[in-house]
């Protein structure tokens, strides 16, 4: 089994340590080398052996040699690769015109509406759709609005969250690493870890404890904007349920003025396969609601849907405009992937099929010690690996090793966790029983791989 070497971090236990080069093929080597001189640092790649891509269709990757990769993470093409809707709608209207949102132009009317037609509540009743060409812009952006509306400054969120990389949001995400310095104005509470606290108080506690996050922004003189979450608790270690932990937090955060902010990058457009939104599990009504990597399947394209009252002043004063967020060629991909995904029966799929992977994974988790947790709701899981069940304490090394072994066997998954010890398993809204079983099977065969 691999030992992460020192100084590299738990948040890359999928990731190339270039430590390792000296085991890849003279070519990779080669390819590794000019990536870095040319890319710089910043720039990571994926898994011990990294992976290369020449092409990709559905839910396959292949390589220069054709060899085939079962992509069981990839969510920004939550459709599949190359989906022919998608494709053919940008190419239609990058023939026809593509520029930005100061000309009239009833596609990017008509996509809003769909948009905010969606939603329940008062954003479904008077929502307006405001557009970005990432998450990353779109949190940048709630945020912005969130400080202007309420006058105050504080935000929270949970203790390994992410939520973008632009500066703003990059200072609200603890998970992008101890050296990633944070707002001062950021508070953190726990996730609802539903495999460590007792499942009834989950809710109550996480109520209380941003309560305690609030009395303290308040003293020290910034108070609460707004309280941002991601309803599946990605970077956390995804916890799906309970799923009545949000309204009482949402009550505790407009008690003190501040906005509730629903991060719906992960879990959004139909993911959890029973709600085309991640909040709606919960039973919550934000404030405002983010929106990103799947929005336009490969194509950049994001934004976020919020009340009107809370953009009036904002809309006015700052005029905000995006080049080309809501660009023509951006809304034909967002509405080719709205209407994929009810016309193809895409999150009654996710709620099938995630099914079947999430009945397989449980009864691995029966068949293995270290498994300590299963998790998932429609196509997104995760496998929590720990050295011993009783104390529950986190195997990032195995996590790691599952991983590779999986890579080496052609199925690409992640991890996520704060010590990176969860598998997390997030395949295409398109998958397959037959590309379930695939990657049952695999799961198995890496589980029995990295046992002693």
């Amino acid at each position: 089994m691999t030992t992460l070497p020192k100084g590299f971090r738990g948040d890359m236990a999928n990731g190339f340590n270039p430590q390792d080069a000296a085991d890849l093929a003279s070519e990779d080597q080669a390819h590794i080398a000019r990536r870095q001189r040319l890319l710089g640092p910043g720039y990571r790649l994926f898994y011990k052996s990294p992976v290369q891509i020449s092409r990709a269709k559905g839910v396959f990757l292949y390589d220069k040699h054709g060899n085939e990769y079962l992509d069981a993470y990839n969510n920004v093409v939550s459709l599949g690769h190359a989906h022919p809707r998608v494709v053919a709608a940008i190419r239609r209207q990058l023939e026809t015109l593509c520029t930005h949102t100061r000309y009239m132009q009833e596609p990017l009317l008509d996509y809003a509406e769909a948009l905010i037609g969606t939603f329940g509540g008062e954003l479904g009743r008077n929502g307006c759709a405001m557009f970005t060409c990432s998450g990353s812009e779109a949190n940048d952006l709630a945020l912005r609005v969130a400080r202007y509306y309420t006058g105050k400054t504080g935000v929270i969120v949970t203790s390994e969250a992410y939520h973008g990389n632009s500066g703003a949001v990059a200072a609200i995400s603890p998970s992008l690493g101890k050296k990633s310095a944070l707002d001062p104005y950021l508070r953190t509470v726990a996730a609802p870890d539903s495999y460590r606290l007792p499942v009834a108080e989950i809710g109550r506690r996480m109520a209380e404890d941003v309560a305690r996050q609030i009395a303290d922004l308040e003293r020290h003189g910034g108070g609460l904007a707004a309280f941002i979450v991601d309803s599946v608790f990605s970077s956390d270690g995804l916890y799906t349920d309970p799923t009545d932990v949000l309204v009482p937090v949402a009550e505790v955060v407009r008690k003190a003025g501040g906005l509730f902010i629903a991060d719906e990058v992960q879990s959004g457009f139909g993911r959890t396969g029973t709600h085309l939104w991640g909040h709606a599990r919960h039973k919550v009504e934000p404030d405002i609601v983010t929106l990103g990597k799947p929005m336009g399947n490969g194509y950049p394209v994001a934004g976020l849907v919020v009340r009107p009252d809370l953009v009036a002043e904002f809309g006015a004063t700052m005029r905000y405009f995006n080049t080309f967020g809501g660009n023509s060629v951006a809304v034909a991909a967002a509405q080719a992937v709205l209407d994929s995904i009810r016309d193809e029966g895409l999150m009654e799929n996710a709620a099938k099929v995630g099914g079947e992977i999430l009945d397989g994974l449980r009864a691995l988790q029966k068949k293995y010690e270290f498994v300590g947790d299963v998790r998932g709701a429609g196509l997104y899981f995760a496998v929590e690996l720990v050295k011993d069940r009783d104390r529950k304490v986190p195997d990032m090394d195995r996590a790691l090793a599952a991983v590779n072994a999986l890579r080496d066997r052609r199925i690409l998954i992640s991890a996520t966790g704060a010590d990176a010890h969860i598998l997390k398993i997030r395949p295409p809204l398109v998958f397959t029983s037959a590309n379930a079983a695939r990657l049952l099977e695999g799961v198995d065969a890496a589980l029995r791989a990295v046992q002693v």
